[in-house]
């Protein structure tokens, strides 16, 4: 009989997520039944985003990190993956490669430097390193400077498949999803997720007793960094463009108002916060001009009814 599971535990909860997953990979074939195309790449840039605040949830929900700059990170996966195809490497792999370690390298650099400090001194130096990096971009006529640069097409990911086809690199997105959503769990179950949540808790106590508190938080931030780079890699090929504002403050704030909006600390909070906030934003950005008025409604109201995030409202219901 498997081991009930503990307080720092996070089950998948297998009836949910399997209906989930049968639903996406169904997705594709029902839009094309429906004539509804369209929606393939926007489940795409839905996923896209949710790895992206699954991974700013590692270290701000699982952490007690708040960084205020991870959109950096996505940025610097984006420019590494747009950097390749200009000079005519097309291969997804080592696309996805160079991100995930170029991304990870920027995220040892400022955390070997910020998580030196604490509080609203670590939100500052995230935001101040994320800033250099947008105006380094900015300043790079080579890539474009400020216009951006554009992509001539999609990665090639060999075995015959044609990822300029939205379902075809819909697959892709899901397949990467999947996989780094199961490792996350897998990581935040082990010792090392384990000690990483109770760093989060009670730092002071963990230091005390002889955890190498530094180190633990050092590694959750680059490991962090380096998914969100995989995320600005397949954001940039599917939208066949890279732009410095992908590392502006304002687009770290978003991510971090997708974890707020899911759940600060759950295991689908990323999933759940980057759905409901890019559903909304399509949904009201189609009726009016003002909908960020009304995106800012729902927020307010979610924040006042359930300030621990949307997944908390079900555990208050399976509360006695």
């Amino acid at each position: 009989m498997d081991a009930k599971p503990g307080l720092l535990d996070h089950p998948l909860r297998w009836r949910t997520g399997l209906g989930l997953l049968i639903a996406l990979v169904l997705l594709p074939t029902l839009a094309h039944a429906w004539g509804q195309e369209f929606y393939v790449g926007v489940a795409s840039r839905f996923l896209i985003f949710a790895l992206a605040a699954t991974s700013l949830n590692l270290i701000l929900g699982f952490g007690g990190m708040v960084s205020f700059g991870h959109a950096a990170f996505v940025g610097v996966g984006a420019y590494a993956a747009g950097i390749l195809m200009q000079h005519g490497i097309a291969s997804a792999w080592l696309a996805l490669a160079l991100a995930f370690v170029a991304a990870g390298a920027f995220a040892l650099l400022i955390g070997a430097i910020s998580l030196r400090t604490r509080g609203v001194y670590f939100i500052m130096i995230t935001l101040a390193f994320a800033q250099m990096l947008y105006y380094l971009m900015v300043s790079v006529k080579t890539y474009g400077g400020d216009d951006g640069l554009s992509l001539s097409g999609r990665f090639d990911l060999g075995f015959n498949l044609d990822l300029s086809q939205d379902a075809t690199f819909y697959y892709l997105v899901l397949t990467l999803f999947v996989a780094i959503f199961l490792g996350v769990q897998r990581l935040l179950n082990s010792r090392f997720g384990h000690a990483l949540q109770a760093i989060r808790d009670n730092e002071t106590r963990m230091a005390a007793i002889g955890f190498p508190v530094y180190r633990f938080k050092l590694v959750a931030f680059v490991l962090a960094g380096a998914l969100a780079g995989l995320a600005g890699a397949l954001l940039a090929h599917q939208g066949g463009f890279v732009s410095p504002s992908m590392m502006q403050w304002s687009e770290s704030g978003m991510l971090m108002v997708m974890v707020i909006l899911g759940g600060v600390g759950h295991l689908y909070g990323g999933l759940v916060g980057a759905v409901v906030f890019l559903a909304l934003e399509e949904l009201l950005s189609s009726s009016t001009i003002h909908w960020q008025f009304g995106l800012g409604a729902v927020l307010l109201a979610v924040v006042l009814l359930a300030p621990n995030g949307l997944l908390s409202l079900r555990l208050k219901r399976k509360a006695p």
